[in-house]
């Protein structure tokens, strides 16, 4: 690999992106506004399913636990249980054991099951959750802004690349000195760069008017985007690696994104779900940047703390740009 090269394909890719100034206006208005848009419409805390941790066998409260669209799931660890309903992974704690219940203060859906409760005869007594209570926002804010990085990165290489090739632009590069390597490393840094940029921009932008909570270290943060960033970048080579057909690129691109935004944890918990979805969600990049930013933001985790995230997503950027840079081709 020769620097000289790689630096000019990573110029050549850098200006025809920044002197597209409706492009770049899109790139940053655009995450802004989704970021500000969902913040303030899930403040709310609207969700159609309840989500009920029970410990202990049920031998009381059958009424309560015989009401329909709610789903009550066995439970063992207190502890942890509690930490979930801070962090709206579950609307409500119900100890069976120790006829106590837990509700986040901020949830509406812990004080609609609250009132159902009481409504089906007292005897419980109710704790208050341990530490800082946990916005709904809070918990979303990493999610949306990960939804955003995967957008960014799938399509702002797999697309680009795709349409160099029917436009015949990477033809012409084939009789150049520039290897496949060199391109496509380029192609990745030049596009880290700007993801990293836009998303440092909005999250500052938007912290502004809706306050995260950030108990981690911004550099920790830093790190995961930046990984998050290169494997899903990494991820979008492999499609534009041979396709010379946008329409067939956008459809596979497609194909990955909405699997990663249904199934990461972006929108919903998947407390509860089958094991055989959580499973697969552990395959999917976005879910290992989502969890890992909400336990650097929320948790305050420090490297150590999200080193599984960490090795799995630089795994998977290393996987998915072996196999893009192996099978790439010029035309």
């Amino acid at each position: 690999m020769k620097l000289q090269r790689f630096f000019a394909a990573f110029n050549a890719r850098n200006r025809e992106f920044l002197r597209d100034r409706t492009a770049l206006s899109w790139n940053i208005l655009l995450p802004v506004m989704i970021v500000m848009g969902f913040a303030f419409a899930f403040t709310s805390d609207h969700q159609e399913l309840f989500k009920v941790g029970v410990i202990g066998e049920a031998q009381g409260k059958q009424e309560f636990l015989a009401i329909r669209h709610i789903q009550f799931i066995p439970v063992t660890d207190t502890t942890s249980s509690i930490s979930k309903v801070e962090r709206h992974q579950l609307d409500m704690l119900l100890d069976l054991t120790q006829q106590r219940y837990w509700i986040n203060q901020t949830s509406a859906n812990g004080y609609i099951l609250e009132q159902l409760l009481r409504g089906s005869g007292g005897g419980l007594s109710r704790q208050m959750v341990s530490g800082q209570e946990i916005r709904y926002v809070d918990w979303l804010i990493p999610g949306v802004l990960g939804m955003n990085l995967m957008f960014s990165s799938l399509f702002g290489v797999g697309y680009v690349i795709v349409r160099y090739r029917k436009n015949g632009v990477l033809k012409r590069l084939k009789a150049t000195p520039l290897t496949p390597f060199e391109f496509l490393s380029a192609q990745v840094a030049s596009r880290l760069w700007l993801i990293v940029m836009v998303a440092s921009l909005v999250y500052l932008s938007t912290d502004l008017f809706v306050g995260f909570q950030m108990h981690g270290s911004y550099l920790t943060l830093l790190l995961v985007l930046t990984l998050g960033a290169l494997s899903m970048i990494s991820l979008g080579l492999i499609i534009a690696a041979r396709i010379a057909n946008e329409e067939v690129a956008n459809g596979l691109l497609n194909m990955l994104s909405w699997p990663m935004m249904l199934l990461s944890g972006v929108w919903f918990s998947l407390e509860g779900s089958p094991a055989i979805v959580q499973q697969l969600a552990l395959l999917l990049p976005l879910t290992h940047f989502t969890e890992a930013a909400r336990a650097v933001m929320i948790d305050g985790a420090g490297c150590w703390d999200i080193r599984w995230h960490l090795l799995t997503l630089a795994g998977m950027a290393a996987l998915f740009m072996g196999i893009g840079a192996r099978t790439f081709r010029w035309e």
